[in-house]
């Protein structure tokens, strides 16, 4: 399936050390390493370098990439794509389809049905109303919320029942799956944010202590520097999260990224490493890790202002 005419090509290293059965998911990317030393089964550390260092944990917040990878161990959508562009659930309990009745035939609503006994870290529970409050804050003017276009063609956003919520659409649309799926559509705590959906958002103590539903909460968050996951206890999967612990380090540059992945072992994966290829291929014949080219949907671009500041519109 494909989203968007032109694809961003990103290159994800990851050093050899992880775990041979278990998928790890990073911003979408899945890492299934068929090597391991014998070390790494021993250490349940995940190093994670961003040089494009995170400063926010409010996906709908956000100001870039990092950011949102950075809120997605703590937060989850209803659903995302895999690598090859299926959709996998995460809070709803299946996919809605036309066959399953969770798409009208017409295509101007999406009913999603969400798991039961899912909690926040917190131990409050997750219900549709935190899917309407969501979609309330995202589309609150006042909040500025940088995910509102994904929203637009949305009506309204109704919990049916505590595990069911509708969405009817503006228009007939075959894009009902943007709403609540992928990195745009992660569920934020009603409980938590309800006190900030104005123009009070960004006071949130929350969007740099995210309380989520994920594998992960934070521990310590050093905006622009590093951040510590540890493994959430009311995590609804038995056996996970893989690893116990997450360091996710912010800072330097492209090429010191792929170094500490590649050369010297600091880090088991860096993000967006914009490094010449041949310099990349020198690093990656050490052995220690490997590179992996990673397409996406989106584009990086510059856009050009062609207006001229020194004439005066009349």
């Amino acid at each position: 399936m494909s989203f968007h005419p032109f694809q961003r090509l990103r290159l994800r290293l990851v050093k050899l050390r992880l775990w041979l059965v278990p998928l790890f998911v990073v911003g979408g990317l899945l890492v299934h390493q068929h090597w391991i030393p014998v070390q790494a089964q021993a250490d349940d550390t995940l190093r994670l370098l961003y040089w494009q260092a995170p400063t926010l944990l409010n996906p709908h917040l956000s100001t870039g990439t990092k950011d949102f990878e950075a809120s997605r161990l703590v937060y989850e959508p209803l659903a995302s794509f895999d690598a090859r562009g299926e959709m996998v659930p995460f809070l709803a309990a299946e996919i809605p389809s036309i066959e399953n009745g969770g798409v009208a035939k017409d295509l101007t609503s999406v009913t999603w049905k969400l798991k039961s006994g899912v909690t926040w870290a917190d131990g409050e529970p997750f219900t549709a109303e935190d899917v309407v409050f969501t979609y309330e804050y995202v589309s609150n003017p006042e909040v500025g919320a940088i995910t509102s276009e994904y929203y637009a063609d949305v009506a309204s956003v109704e919990a049916v029942d505590p595990t069911t919520v509708k969405i009817t659409f503006k228009k007939p649309t075959v894009a009902w799956f943007v709403p609540f799926v992928g990195s745009n559509g992660m569920i934020i705590p009603k409980h938590i944010f309800k006190d900030y959906n104005g123009p009070n958002s960004r006071e949130a103590p929350a969007n740099l202590a995210p309380i989520g539903t994920g594998p992960y909460i934070t521990e310590e968050v050093r905006p622009e520097d590093v951040i510590v996951y540890v493994a959430n206890k009311n995590f609804r999967e038995e056996g996970k999260p893989f690893f116990k612990r997450v360091e996710l380090k912010g800072g330097g540059d492209a090429t010191s990224a792929a170094r500490a992945v590649l050369q010297t072992g600091d880090a088991d994966y860096a993000w967006n490493t914009q490094v010449e290829a041949a310099v990349l291929a020198q690093l990656e014949a050490t052995g220690i890790g490997r590179v992996i080219p990673k397409p996406g949907p989106s584009m990086e671009r510059i856009v050009i202002n062609f207006s001229d500041p020194n004439v005066e519109k009349e």
